[in-house]
């Protein structure tokens, strides 16, 4: 089961991972006004997310069911990968949402 742990580890690492830079570029993009190209990092970073979530929940599942998965560095590292992206979407969701108000602000007093 190591071998198979360490295979499951690295998928979520590499989604999450993935997932968390999708959603720092979408701040990036929401920062400039572009709200589409913001939408789109966080569609695709959503993607990402649930793969690396589906790895880890066949993890929970075979436990479970009673077989066990064992504890390691990289599973504690994987797990931390998953909550750490999974912050990253909220506070990307609450920084895109503040952009979008600073531009309608500036187009009100603009007028």
């Amino acid at each position: 089961m190591v071998e198979g742990l360490e295979m499951i580890c690295f998928q979520i690492i590499s989604n999450v991972g993935a997932a968390r830079s999708s959603y720092i570029e979408a701040i990036q993009k929401a920062k400039t006004g572009d709200f589409d190209g913001a939408a789109q990092c966080m569609e695709a970073g959503q993607k990402q997310f649930l793969a690396g979530h589906e790895a880890h929940f066949e993890l929970i599942q075979k436990e479970a069911a009673g077989e066990p998965v064992g504890g390691s560095l990289i599973l504690v590292h994987a797990e931390d990968q998953l909550m750490s992206a999974e912050s990253f979407k909220i506070i990307a969701e609450e920084m895109i949402a503040n952009y979008r108000r600073i531009v309608e602000l500036e187009k009100k007093l603009a007028d």
